[in-house]
C-alpha cells in the first residue's frame, strides 16, 4: 500500500446486517498499513492498529494482541504518514472535526486520516461484547456494550473522517478508537474532554475496497441505516 491510501475490508452496512462470521486475517491487515480501526469476528471488542501492531480492546482493562490467523470481518487501515502535525487542544470529540478544517489540504469530500497522541482530562469509550447469536445485527449488539470513562490518562486516538455520502460504506464523519499509553485500556471513543498533545493529519483520495466472499455476505440484504449507524457509532 502506498502512503495514506486507505484499505477497507467489507462495509459498515454488513455489520449492521450481522455479517461478522469470518473475514481477513490479522496478518493480512498488518500488510496493508500501520494504523487502522475495525472489529473482530462476532464483533467481539474493538480493533485498533497502531505502530504496526493490532490490539483487541475488550473493556474492563482487558486487551490482547490477537494471533496472526484471527479473523477480522470489518476494518479500515492505512500506511499513515502525516502531511502535517500540530500541537493542539481537544476540548471535546466534536473539536476534532473543527481542527481538521484548519489544515490547508482539508476537504469535506475527501477522507482524512489522523492520529492524536496526548493526555486527556477524561475520555469515554465503549467496547461491544459481541454477538449473542449468529447474524445478530450491530444495532442490537451495540445495546449490550460496556462503557468506561478514563480520567487523567495518556494515550493515542486513531481516527478517520469520511464524507457524509459514504455513510454505510464507512462511518460518515469521525470514527475513532483510543488506546492508553500502556496499551491496557481503550475502545471506541464516545466523548472526550481537555485533551492536549500532538495531532498528525493526512488527506486520503485513494480508497482500496475488498469485499467478503462468504455465504453470509452474499445472502445478506444490505441497506443504508443512517439512523442506526449514528446511534451505535455515536
Amino acid at each position: 500500500m502506498e502512503d495514506n491510501h486507505i484499505y477497507q475490508y467489507s462495509f459498515v452496512n454488513a455489520l449492521m446486517a450481522g455479517v461478522s462470521d469470518s473475514g481477513i486475517s490479522v496478518e493480512k491487515l498488518l500488510s496493508k498499513g500501520n494504523q487502522g480501526i475495525g472489529t473482530f469476528t462476532r464483533m467481539r471488542g474493538e480493533l485498533l492498529m497502531i505502530d504496526g501492531k493490532i490490539y483487541q480492546l475488550l473493556g474492563e482493562g482487558k486487551t490482547r494482541e490477537p494471533d496472526e490467523i484471527d479473523q477480522i470481518p470489518y476494518a479500515v487501515g492505512t500506511k499513515f504518514v502525516p502531511q502535517k502535525t500540530s500541537n493542539v487542544r481537544l476540548e471535546s470529540k466534536e473539536s476534532v472535526g473543527q481542527l481538521l478544517k484548519q489544515f490547508e489540504f482539508y476537504s469535506e469530500n475527501a477522507f482524512m486520516n489522523y492520529r492524536f497522541d496526548g493526555r486527556f482530562e477524561s475520555i469515554k469509550c465503549r467496547t461491544v461484547k459481541g454477538q449473542e447469536y449468529e447474524g445478530q445485527p450491530l444495532a442490537e449488539v451495540g445495546k449490550n456494550q460496556q462503557v468506561q470513562t478514563y480520567h487523567d490518562i495518556e494515550g493515542t486516538i486513531v481516527g478517520f473522517q469520511s464524507p457524509e455520502i459514504w455513510q454505510g460504506f464507512f462511518v460518515a464523519g469521525n470514527h475513532m478508537h483510543f488506546v492508553s499509553k500502556d496499551r491496557k485500556d481503550g475502545g471506541h471513543v464516545l466523548e472526550l474532554s481537555d485533551g492536549e498533545g500532538k495531532l498528525g493529519v493526512a488527506k486520503a483520495v485513494n480508497i482500496h475496497m475488498e469485499l467478503p466472499t462468504s455465504r453470509a455476505f452474499n445472502d445478506a440484504k444490505l441497506s443504508i441505516d443512517d439512523i442506526g449507524i449514528k446511534a451505535v457509532e455515536g
